[in-house]
């Protein structure tokens, strides 16, 4: 329904955002930390936003980027996990610290995050870990062979561990070999490798 709003900061009060758009303010909940990397009171600002709608309520939720919002998606994915604790988790970790905590199932580093509890962190570690890695912090998604990383990831492979097979397969491929006929070899090499590492 709503992509984002762009409009005048208000008013920002605990994890509220109050922004003026045509003559009407929207209250906006946000994470602490996209809260605080917004404008300032009299300034431009856009937020991307997530509209939550039940009988008996709705809110608006917003993040200062769509990462932010796409991250703050697949923690609603987790099991116990709903839009209120999700925005208090994000408040609680950067971006970039929630991605590597993820990617090396830091649990410790998890816990720490007010009101995240050992049994939600390790199921989010469990649906999360190779899933909202940024193609700028992991390598593996800075792969040369994107497709073929999502490919073996979609299979239940480790993102990380798909782009280091993918390396070596490379290593390895007979001279000649091009375009397609060159990633399926890459493909079942890679796979080859995945299992004998698995």
């Amino acid at each position: 329904m709503f992509n984002s709003l762009k409009g005048i900061v208000g008013e920002k009060s605990g994890d509220t955002l109050f922004l003026a758009t045509g003559g009407v303010e929207w209250e906006i909940t946000l994470p602490v930390t996209d809260l605080s990397a917004l404008p300032g009171p009299g300034e431009e600002a856009r937020v991307f936003t997530w509209l939550y709608h039940r009988e008996d309520q709705m809110r608006l939720f917003g993040f200062a980027g769509e990462r932010r919002r796409n991250t703050f998606l697949e923690l609603l994915k987790v099991e116990g996990i709903g839009p209120r604790a999700a925005v208090k988790i994000l408040g609680g970790i950067g971006q970039e610290d929630l991605e590597r905590a993820l990617e090396a199932g830091d649990l410790a580093r998890l816990e720490a995050v007010p009101g995240l509890g050992k049994k939600t962190a390790q199921k989010m570690i469990l649906a999360l870990k190779g899933k909202i890695a940024h193609a700028v912090s992991s390598p593996a998604a800075a792969s040369p062979y994107g497709e073929l990383v999502d490919a073996l990831a979609e299979m239940g492979y480790d993102k990380r561990a798909a782009a280091d097979a993918l390396a070596k397969a490379e290593a390895s491929l007979p001279p000649g070999a091009e375009g397609a006929e060159r990633e399926k070899i890459l493909f079942r090499e890679a796979i080859v490798l995945l299992s004998q590492a698995g």
